[in-house]
């Protein structure tokens, strides 16, 4: 919810929307039905009145007595008769100057019709409805000519019906209508909010803003990561595939649009179709797509129990092990602790030896020789890399060096001043680091196990040296030492040289090789190079 700002849910949103255009529709029906049925009765009691108006004009007894023959019969006996089998408001009959001959009330019966609207039926001699305000009331009233047998007109016939009854039945008739209205109104209002409450539950009881804002954090979420992600639905189409994941796919040769297509028909050995149907949960099986090796892992996906759909997330094998090698050298770090200590508990042991023998005048010179070549290493070491990372991962490989035998050179040349960038020693520990544990390969076997490593810096530029005394590198293989996964050693290998030309390629650096004055390879390296400020 946004703080500052009126908040309706969405489910009170659809609840006064379904109320809202149910209201409106029935009011808009209910004025239609009501002018509708008002016109309508009004209309047929006019037909009414008019049909009674015409009857009377047609009768005998009213032609006779308007004829004023001998014998003429009472009129106004008559009418009242009819008026009140009719159940209408009055009766009129009229000569043709407009005076009354019989009407409800006997006192005026004699005097000229009230009105005005009588004129048309006298002078025209035609049938019409007309509503006017009478001795009795406003009324509508029906007009029809009286004929003679010969077929002159000889005076007319009104009947009329007081408009305030037309009104009550208009009235009774619109009672059933808000009745109707009332009732839908009712079933609106529940039905909206049986709706509101079943979208409600359908979306997780989740408002608009929040869906928004997940489907935003679903998408940065699915693009971000560095697994690649693959979902489909029940019918095993595509519906999800991330960027990383159409990254590995290309590389595998595979394109086009995968979404909306059957995962079988875009990947043939994936096993998506099988999750879904056995609702098992497969992790870190290998997958092989067109020679790329992927880690993946599927899973079904279950709403309310049910298997909707399944997702698979995956990385190229081969980045898995390139990221553990590319640990900023802590492997190395590691490995270099390790051979330091284990050289320390050699001589912890030494020293425990001859303290249980009492060989005190020993143990001092033994202790004076470590200290001082510990110094001198150190000294060595620190004074020709000014960097204390550098020199503490140096000298953990001098000290592995010594484990496997091998005679591990740092050729003096001058100092090697701490970078400006410090993000520069821990490329040049790992362009080190697997130059050095090449080099160590590659004497292992060898008559005479020598490594040598050299620094120059000069030109804005270090160039690193690492030579061993090994069998060298075959002319066959020269242009495939630095692939991804080359090597000549064992399998799960050839990372070494390929995190090398890694590291130079974002130093901007550049490497070459050649056969080293020991007999092996003497690999060389050049990068740009800017000393901290302060250093020389």
């Amino acid at each position: 919810m946004r703080a500052g700002k009126p908040y309706l849910n969405l489910q009170t949103k659809i609840a006064i929307l379904v109320c809202g255009v149910v209201a409106l529709a029935l009011l808009v029906t209910n004025t239609l039905i009501t002018r509708h049925i008002a016109a309508t009765v009004e209309a047929s009691i006019g037909e009414n009145a008019a049909d009674i108006a015409r009857i009377m004009a047609r009768s005998p007894q009213v032609v006779a007595s308007l004829e004023g023959g001998p014998g003429a019969p009472d009129l106004q006996a008559f009418a009242s008769g009819i008026r009140k089998a009719t159940n209408v408001e009055f009766i009129v009959v009229m000569d043709m100057n407009g005076i009354r001959k019989t009407h409800p009330n006997p006192a005026i019966i004699g005097q000229h019709f009230v009105g005005g609207d009588e004129v048309a039926v006298l002078t025209e001699g035609r049938e019409y409805t007309s509503v006017a305000q009478g001795t009795l009331g406003l009324s509508l009233r029906a007009f029809t000519p009286v004929l003679a047998a010969d077929g002159r007109q000889i005076g007319a016939v009104s009947v009329g019906i007081l408009l305030h009854d037309v009104e009550r039945d208009i009235a009774s008739a619109r009672s059933i209508i808000y009745l109707a209205v009332g009732v839908g109104l009712l079933v609106g209002v529940v039905g909206a909010l049986a709706l509101a409450a079943s979208i409600k539950k359908t979306m997780f009881g989740l408002e608009p803003f929040a869906i928004a804002r997940l489907v935003e954090e679903r998408n940065a979420t699915l693009q971000s990561v560095r697994e690649g992600i693959i979902a489909v639905d029940k019918d095993a189409r595509i519906t999800v595939v991330n960027d990383e994941a159409m990254r590995i796919l290309r590389k595998a040769g595979l394109d086009g649009d995968f979404v909306g297509h059957k995962v079988t028909e875009k990947i043939a050995n994936t096993r998506l179709q099988e999750v879904l149907e056995s609702g098992r949960v497969e992790l870190d099986q290998v997958q092989n797509i067109n020679g790329v090796e992927i880690l993946t892992n599927r899973m079904p996906i279950r709403v309310d129990g049910q298997i909707v759909g399944a997702l698979a997330t995956f990385r190229d094998k081969t980045d898995i092990r390139l990221l553990a090698e590319q640990l900023t050298g802590i492997r190395t770090y590691a490995e270099a602790l390790r051979a330091q200590t284990h050289e320390f508990m050699n001589k912890l042991h030494v020293i425990l030896g001859m303290v249980r023998m009492e060989c005190y005048d020993q143990l001092a010179a033994y202790i004076n020789s470590i200290a001082q070549a510990r110094r001198t290493e150190a000294g060595f070491v620190t004074g020709q890399i000014r960097d204390p990372v550098l020199a503490g991962f140096l000298l953990g490989k001098l000290s592995r060096a010594r484990e496997l035998g091998v005679d591990f050179v740092l050729a003096p040349s001058g100092t090697l001043p701490a970078p400006a960038d410090p993000e520069t020693v821990h490329e040049l520990i790992t362009i080190i680091g697997n130059l050095i544990d090449n080099a160590m390969d590659a004497v292992a076997d060898a008559a005479r196990k020598r490594v040598t490593l050299e620094f120059a810096v000069g030109g804005g530029e270090v160039t690193i040296a690492v030579a061993d005394s090994g069998s060298g590198v075959d002319p066959a293989i020269r242009e495939a030492i630095f692939a991804k996964g080359f090597s000549t050693k064992a399998d799960d290998r050839g990372l070494g040289l390929y995190l090398v030309k890694c590291s130079l390629d974002r130093l901007g650096g550049r490497v070459s090789f050649a056969p080293g004055g020991d007999g092996g390879a003497c690999f060389t390296v050049t990068i740009p190079y800017h000393p901290a400020e302060g250093t020389a």
